[in-house]
């Protein structure tokens, strides 16, 4: 948590500065210094809630307005729905008003997305995977709201988990190497296999997951029974070209994983607005 809040602070303090929210200059011009407001943030459609913690903290650091969620990161909200209101100085509200909801929009964006593949894999036993291809310097977040949307976090830097792709494959002369490499770490790797032959490599020896990339559906099914065979069972991830149309067809029987890029790459901001209420 420590790490995440130091993260926030400084994903806000460079976000405040690449807007120049300390020299808005239509609000010094426009809105004298010691009028106060309240104001309200809506959603304008329906979705899942994630980033209030830097919603907050972009009012935080601006001083002079405070932001309280009337609704948890992780809520489900319809159009129309209330989620925030912020009080204080109506320069500050006003000055802070796009980051803030830059920030919320992005990732309620992620949460909303997440929900959905998370829902169209409901039953399947799969759970939703996100990746690490995320905007640089918001990972924590985004992968806090793909767990905001029901997903699960997949590791969240290159240190956190030996997981082996072809690239590597390559580089170290072929999957027999990778194995030997490994040693005794191959019961807590990843490596990732594009074919049924390359998977069939890795069955005398098998790694804790095997990440099935770029397969069609049928070859996933393939590729399972070929698993189901082997002395001893890794965990099943399926990934690339995984989308909302596709993922029932991925959620087959005996995978535990679909990893889906999309998650954080490719989620529309979910549309939110603040209204101002009361001046005075």
């Amino acid at each position: 948590m420590e790490r995440m809040l130091a993260a926030a602070r400084a994903a806000v303090a460079a976000a405040l500065d690449e807007d120049a929210a300390t020299r808005d200059v239509t609000t010094r011009l426009l809105v004298p210094e010691r009028l106060d407001g309240r104001a309200v943030v809506v959603a304008r459609a329906g979705g899942v809630i994630s980033g209030q913690m830097l919603a907050s903290l972009v009012y935080e650091r601006l001083g002079g307005a405070r932001w309280t969620a009337l609704l948890p990161d992780g809520s489900s909200v319809g159009a129309g729905d209330t989620i925030a209101r912020v009080e204080g100085r109506l320069r500050a509200l006003l000055s802070g008003e796009r980051t803030a909801l830059n920030f919320l929009g992005r990732l309620s964006g992620v949460a909303t997305l997440t929900a959905a593949f998370v829902r169209a894999a409901a039953g399947s036993g799969v759970r939703i995977l996100d990746t690490r291809k995320t905007t640089p310097g918001l990972r924590l977040f985004e992968k806090r709201a793909v767990a905001d949307g029901g997903g699960t976090n997949h590791r969240a830097d290159l240190a956190s988990l030996i997981l082996v792709k072809e690239n590597h494959i390559a580089a170290a002369g072929g999957i027999e190497a990778v194995i030997d490499a490994l040693g005794d770490r191959l019961d807590h790797s990843e490596i990732e296999v594009t074919g049924v032959e390359e998977l069939r490599a890795l069955s005398g020896s098998p790694p804790g997951r095997v990440m099935l990339d770029n397969f069609a559906p049928e070859d996933v099914v393939r590729a399972v029974e070929e698993i189901s065979r082997w002395p001893r069972r890794p965990q099943i991830e399926v990934s690339g070209g995984v989308t909302l149309a596709n993922v029932v067809s991925y959620a087959v029987p005996g995978v535990d994983f679909i990893s889906v890029g999309s998650l954080t790459n490719s989620a529309p901001a979910l549309d939110l607005s603040m209204l101002v209420e009361e001046i005075s």
